[in-house]
């Protein structure tokens, strides 16, 4: 596994080593020791969600305004651009994103620390995503930003209007968002 850093700190770009012949291909989706040395993050994973979506599906932006997830996010049919937001407000790159092509042919996982909004769009006929999280789902702490805030000017590879659920159609802008303290 070889790790990039990002445009954004703490976001980090994961590739796993492929090991391919006549067979096919092996490779090692996850290992927690190889992560943690390589990352130094030492957070442990409590739940996987596998999500299906349709080409101009967007999803997002989420996040959980209490008990923060941390996101390792990767897509095993299909591709995505997914984006992080930074909403930590002390942090240097508070209000800054960043948004990386993942695809099952790339086979590229995303680490998306706690304190960050999390979202994607679906660029393939239909992407099937897989992430570990480092805490629960918990829907009261549940909070989406409006994906096409001109704050954050996020450029989705979109060609049209997305198909999205109304609750992240009409989530709030930045300026009105909960955030991390």
């Amino acid at each position: 596994m070889r790790l990039q850093p990002t445009s954004l700190p703490d976001v980090l770009l994961l590739e796993p080593e492929l090991f391919e012949d006549e067979r096919g291909h092996f490779f090692e989706s996850f290992h927690l020791q190889r992560f943690r040395d390589l990352s130094g993050v030492t957070a442990s994973f409590v739940q996987d969600n596998h999500s299906r979506s349709l080409h101009g599906v967007l999803r997002g932006l989420h996040y959980q305004i209490q008990r923060p997830q941390g996101k390792l996010v990767r897509v095993v049919s299909g591709e995505i651009y997914d984006v992080a937001v930074d909403l930590r407000r002390g942090s240097p790159s508070f209000g800054q994103w960043l948004g990386i092509m993942l695809s099952a042919r790339n086979r590229r996982q995303l680490w998306i620390p706690p304190g960050f909004a999390h979202g994607f769009a679906v660029t393939s006929g239909a992407a099937e995503v897989l992430y570990k999280t480092t805490d629960y789902r918990v829907t009261d702490h549940e909070r989406s930003l409006r994906w096409n805030d001109p704050a954050l000017a996020i450029a989705w590879p979109l060609a049209g209007a997305p198909v999205m659920s109304e609750k992240d159609r009409s989530a709030p802008l930045l300026a009105g968002a909960d955030l991390y303290r």
